[in-house]
């Protein structure tokens, strides 16, 4: 489902939203909500807004668990780390237990982490495949989500959960969920925006299966639902498409 908003602003209210209805759907359901978060600028309005009143107070923060969807192997006091701006938006402004919040980031090498990682996923979902609530994705100019990056090898990826690898082109490794982890979710929405978009948007969602190069196709839950809130600017070259 393609949603369209007027304002990043509105779009992150909707965002915001669902996050919170989800969270309170799963720990209804399950007795706890599991969600995965993202980084880069598109979430950051939908942290700020989930550290305020009202939705603040509406989330059940005591039985939340996060993790995340990828991250540049940097440490967590390095600016370009996806965690720190989570926790510098969010997660130092809301009750929830540290034991609760697991990086992606540790003192092993990245691919060693990356299957400490996947073993973390399978302790928290007793050993079944893991199957997060809510993940939060967005989605580069290039078509990549997560750091599932045009022409990388992880595209091919059937059975890890995790993996970690070098990436030529930013000359630094990434650690990411795969696409079979991703799709494996409840609940996926994506949050993109602005005219540099709008190129790679129409061909993931409206172009012939290029997943090699637009590597955001591969996101295709089976048992799941997948949303896209993107605003008028990244949805301008759409047909198909609701405007809210």
């Amino acid at each position: 489902m393609i949603q369209v908003f007027k304002s990043t602003a509105a779009l992150s209210k909707e965002a915001v939203e669902i996050f919170v209805q989800s969270a309170q759907e799963a720990v209804q359901e399950n007795g706890r909500f599991t969600v995965a978060l993202t980084g880069g600028s598109s979430p950051e309005q939908l942290y700020k807004l989930l550290a305020q009143a009202p939705y603040r107070e509406l989330v059940p923060w005591d039985k939340t668990y996060v993790f995340w969807g990828d991250e540049r192997w940097v440490n967590l006091t390095d600016d370009r780390s996806n965690a720190k701006m989570a926790f510098d938006t969010l997660l130092h402004h809301v009750p929830i237990s540290k034991s609760h919040i697991f990086p992606m980031y540790g003192e092993q090498a990245p691919e060693d982490f990356a299957l400490v990682y996947e073993k973390r996923l399978q302790n928290h979902f007793g050993g079944a495949a893991p199957r997060f609530d809510l993940v939060l994705l967005g989605m580069g100019d290039d078509g990549h989500t997560a750091s599932l990056f045009p022409g990388t090898a992880v595209l091919q990826e059937k059975e890890q959960m995790v993996q970690a690898y070098y990436l030529e082109p930013q000359s630094m490794y990434r650690i990411t969920l795969t696409a079979p982890c991703i799709n494996q979710a409840k609940k996926i929405v994506f949050m993109t925006y602005g005219e540099k978009k709008a190129k790679a948007l129409r061909e993931v969602l409206e172009g012939e299966r290029n997943p090699e190069q637009y590597p955001a196709q591969l996101i295709q839950p089976t048992q799941g639902e997948t949303l896209w809130l993107v605003d008028e600017a990244a949805a301008s070259l759409l047909k198909d498409k609701v405007s809210e």
